[in-house]
């Protein structure tokens, strides 16, 4: 069994709810990429139930929103409660580059991964060059 020592830890507690620290965020962490035709944005949440995890996309602002929450119940007692709990909250504001209709979630090892496909109309394409007969050149996209 745990025992409580620091009797200043109450207080501490306290102050990293409101203004976080390293150990415990006030946001959640992510990670953003592109891998080819794909941006990714991978969010930590370990902890949280799937089912509480909310994502929603409004013009090019995707919020996700989840909810962690202690054990509760007539037997449960509480020892040590150090990870951060409620509801976590988080704002991407996307380029108009990427297609948010086929935007596609999944959520395995406490990581919430999304994965964007970039729009067709922001993908490289090849511009064909011809020559006409007087040496210019006629440029088609």
């Amino acid at each position: 069994m745990l025992m409580r020592t620091d009797p200043f830890r109450e207080i501490d507690r306290l102050a990293e709810q409101f203004f976080g620290t390293t150990s415990r965020p006030a946001v959640m962490h992510l990670d953003a990429y592109r891998d080819g035709d794909h941006f990714y944005a991978a969010f930590d949440l370990p902890g949280v139930d799937p089912d509480s995890i909310d994502c929603t996309v409004e013009r090019n602002v995707l919020t996700v929103r989840a909810q962690r929450r202690r054990p509760t119940g007539e037997r449960v007692e509480m020892v040590a409660a150090e990870r951060p709990m409620g509801t976590f909250s988080r704002q991407l504001f996307l380029g108009d580059t990427l297609d948010t209709d086929k935007l596609e979630a999944g959520y395995d090892n406490g990581v919430l991964t999304l994965r964007i496909p970039v729009a067709e109309r922001a993908k490289p394409r090849r511009v064909t060059v011809t020559a006409t007969g007087n040496g210019r050149k006629e440029i088609n996209a």
